[in-house]
Parts: C-alpha cells; structure tokens; sequence
C-alpha cells in the first residue's frame, strides 16, 4: 500500500527531483565562490530565483492535490516543511544581499544544501500514514 501511495503522491516526481538537483548545483557554485573569497554573483541569485520558482510550483501541486481531495500523512509536519521549504530562497537572498562578502556566498551554500532535506521531509510527510 506504501507504493501505491508514494506513486501518487504531488510532491515526489520530476518537479521536486528539478529542486533537488538545481538546488545542489547551485550550493556547489556558491562553495566554489566562498572558497574563491567571491561575494555572491549574479548567477547564484537567479539561480536563487529559479529555484523559488520551482519550489513554489511544488508547493501549488501540493495544494492542487490537497484541494482535490488527498491529504498528506502528517498534516502539520506537511504543511510546516511547505512554509518553510518556499521561503529558503527569498531567506538566502535577503541574507547574501546584506553580507556581499564570501559570506555571503557561504549562506547560498548553506541554504541551498538545507533545501533538499526539507524536499525529502516534505514526501516523507506526505507518505507517512496517518495513524
């Protein structure tokens, strides 16, 4: 039964697979950019926005399937991974703009490193039966 809703869950497919991925990417680019004593770049802020971009299309997907009827396991935990998943980006933007310094290359890193745990507890939430 665990498969069955796994394969169907909104949250667990090629969109977050998408995050996942640019969102590794762009911490290595940061990494290499703080290790370079390089405040961040353009890039590391459009991949910033992309990656908002993306995480905020999981999250409509995810309310579509809510508003349709499915409901993830742990509701709370769900929508608590939701919020906060949709505002590490704008988070790492804030806080790079206010250190330009490889610092504030090491915060794109970090924030980026963090997001695809928090993909990974989202489906996991999702998954978890409720009871």
């Amino acid at each position: 039964m665990t498969s069955a809703a796994s394969a169907g869950s909104p949250v667990d497919g090629i969109l977050a697979t998408a995050s996942i991925v640019l969102s590794l990417v762009l911490a290595v680019w940061a990494l290499v950019a703080a290790v370079r004593h390089r405040a961040p770049d353009r890039v590391q802020f459009v991949g910033l926005v992309v990656l908002e971009a993306a995480l905020v299309a999981l999250a409509v997907v995810a309310m579509i399937a809510i508003g349709g009827g499915e409901r993830p396991g742990e509701p709370g935990a769900f929508f608590g991974y939701l919020v906060t998943l949709v505002c590490l980006p704008a988070l790492a933007w804030v806080l790079a703009r206010m250190e330009p310094t490889r610092w504030g290359s090491a915060i794109v890193c970090a924030v980026c490193l963090v997001t695809p745990v928090v993909v990974v507890r989202l489906q996991q939430t999702w998954e978890a039966l409720g009871g």
